[in-house]
């Protein structure tokens, strides 16, 4: 599988592409800014992109959604849940003393389990509700992959303080869903480092104590 991470905008959100090494197409995670890198990683691999998750609808993870749509065509995907966040990017993006995103319409509204095919590559989504209503988290089974936007990072876990936060249901995202991983499972987040599922079992210390 092709796979390339980008640190991208000035909030430095990992986006991320995986594609198929023999059809050439491809997913982009989280495309948050700097869409000319992110089709530079396109065009060297010669790649078609079926669609652009977004793991949930901050400003920061949206940044480049509408340029890389006009120049592939892929669908954009994103939990309904967010919807109201979509709607208001200029707003979130007003909060941060940013300029707005150019915005673009979402054409495929995505469920919990639903799946993202690119060739060989799958992505079963996970609804995980806290950092955001519309959270998901992108598993690729077959790789022992998860991106998990903004709901779990190495050491820590979203914050919940921003429209639509909840502590609680967060929680009981990490615990139900993501726990219930293969501790090889290598969690890729939406900003900072990669983990694992059993690292972040053992050390997180957001996990060890009662919630």
């Amino acid at each position: 599988m092709i796979f390339e991470q980008l640190a991208v905008g000035p909030l430095q959100c990992n986006c991320y592409i995986l594609g198929d090494e023999q059809t050439r197409e491809a997913l982009i995670i989280d495309p948050g800014e700097e869409a000319n890198r992110i089709l530079a990683v396109v065009t060297r691999h010669r790649l078609t992109v079926r669609a652009l998750l977004h793991t949930h609808a901050h400003f920061d993870h949206v940044g480049a959604t509408a340029e890389l749509r006009e120049a592939t065509g892929a669908e954009v995907c994103l939990h309904r849940g967010d919807e109201p966040l979509y709607d208001n990017l200029a707003l979130q993006a007003q909060w941060f003393g940013l300029p707005p995103p150019k915005e673009t319409p979402v054409t495929r509204w995505c469920e919990d389990k639903e799946e993202l095919i690119a060739g060989g590559v799958v992505a079963s989504l996970l609804h995980t509700p806290g950092h955001t209503p519309g959270s998901v988290c992108g598993l690729v089974s077959a790789a022992a992959m998860l991106f998990s936007g903004d709901t779990l990072f190495a050491g820590s876990v979203g914050r919940t303080d921003l429209w639509g936060g909840s502590h609680e249901q967060l929680m009981a995202s990490i615990t139900n869903r993501l726990l219930a991983l293969p501790d090889e499972t290598v969690v890729y987040p939406g900003h900072g480092p990669s983990t694992t599922i059993g690292r972040e079992r053992k050390t997180n210390p957001f996990l060890q104590q009662p919630f």
